[in-house]
């Protein structure tokens, strides 16, 4: 029986990491479907390759900063208990390499190849897993700490605030340094539209992260013994909550529209296995409404040009999610308790001060030393062009 459990244990969580490694692919058309033509090979590129960086780092490095072990024995060792322990490091690799996939959004069609490859072995090898530790492994003490200020420890079960804030927060510096796209905001106050260059593909990569999702939250509970359908549901209120809200927000807009599931369901990660469903479908429907405004206000009145808005998709509604997950997963609110709003609040505020330091400090020390930035040549001619010397559609450029 014990090798039946460590036979099946080992195949949900492989499962896991599958169908969130096909999330990445959803991450790469969102972004495809969403920069102008000039530059979807280059968003293509950047999510395989940027995976890739991070397999190799977070095997290397990043795993054992977080979790204090590493791979580096022989391979019978490693091939205890049906390699459970491997295909652990894969399905939280998945995790890992979804913040530079999250930031590659945010400084997409004017960033420099090189050196955001540079900033993802940094990030995966070091800065997230400093958090993912902490939260998730509890080191330095910093849970039991909250939980002797607050009564409970920070509770983030699938990662609305270790994945997904860090993520949105970490870009926010980035975009901020990079600056925004030429002509995108004009001296006389004028914009330049900057429309989405395929709301199928959009689409298409909306409804592949959607479906990952359910591996990303469902599969956190890591041993086959611990699965919730509870997260299943409430992931699901979520998703739908934030697709509504965005549509009466956004207008009808489709841009919109695809977002708004993702947004809910960046929110519910956090409380989703101590929330009641009706819990999920609030915080779902705040996300999305969430993300609409504060991507308007960033876009059209701060002219932050963050391209995808992954600040307010993964920063604002991730730290929504942290902090919900103490308000929704009480009982008061129908949810399983054993979580403290002030707990959420120390939690959340910590992930998200370490997020915009580092950012800064990664992305501050780039470009000083490398450069962020293309050239206004070579932002013009588009990355495809400047980086990967091939368009989308090549045989319609002969002329390059």
């Amino acid at each position: 029986m014990e090798a039946l459990k460590q036979g099946s244990d080992a195949l949900f969580i492989l499962l896991g990491g599958i169908m969130v490694l096909a999330m990445h692919a959803g991450f790469a058309f969102l972004e495809l479907g969403t920069v102008r033509k000039k530059n979807q090979v280059n968003a293509l590129v950047k999510i395989l390759v940027d995976f890739s960086v991070s397999a190799v780092v977070y095997f290397a490095v990043g795993y054992g900063v977080a979790y204090g072990t590493h791979f580096f024995v022989g391979a019978e060792e490693l091939a205890a208990k049906n390699g459970y322990e491997l295909v652990r490091f894969f399905f939280l690799l998945t995790f890992a390499a979804a913040i530079p996939a999250i930031i590659s959004g945010g400084i997409a069609e004017r960033a420099r190849f090189y050196p955001q490859l540079i900033a993802t072995a940094v990030i995966v090898g070091f800065v997230y897993p400093f958090v993912e530790g902490i939260a998730w492994n509890r080191h330095f003490g910093v849970q039991d700490w909250i939980r002797s200020l607050t009564g409970a420890e920070f509770h983030d079960f699938a990662g609305s605030v270790v994945v997904h804030a860090l993520g949105g927060w970490l870009a926010l510096p980035a975009v901020l340094l990079l600056g925004a796209r030429s002509n995108r905001y004009r001296k006389d106050g004028a914009m330049s539209a900057h429309p989405p260059s395929s709301i199928p593909f959009l689409a298409l990569g909306a409804w592949i992260l959607v479906v990952g999702w359910f591996g990303f939250n469902v599969m956190s509970a890591q041993t086959l013994d611990k699965i919730s359908g509870l997260v299943a549901v409430n992931s699901l209120m979520a998703m739908a909550g934030g697709t509504l809200a965005a549509l009466a927000f956004g207008k009808n807009d489709p841009g919109f529209v695809h977002n708004g599931p993702l947004a809910g369901l960046v929110a519910v990660c956090a409380g989703s296995d101590v929330m009641h469903p009706l819990g999920a479908l609030v915080v779902g429907s705040v996300a999305g409404a969430v993300f609409v405004v504060m991507f308007t206000l960033t876009q059209n009145k701060w002219k932050i040009d963050d391209v995808l808005g992954v600040w307010p998709l993964h920063g604002l509604c991730g730290t929504w999610g942290g902090l919900a997950a103490g308000i929704f997963g009480s009982k008061a609110l129908g949810g399983l308790g054993g979580v403290s709003i002030g707990a959420q609040l120390i939690g959340t505020a910590m992930g998200v001060a370490w997020a915009v330091t580092m950012g800064f400090l990664v992305y501050g020390a780039l470009k000083i030393t490398l450069g962020l930035r293309l050239t206004q040549e070579e932002e013009f001619d588009g990355a495809d062009r400047s980086i990967h010397r091939i368009g989308a559609t090549p045989e319609h450029e002969v002329n390059w």
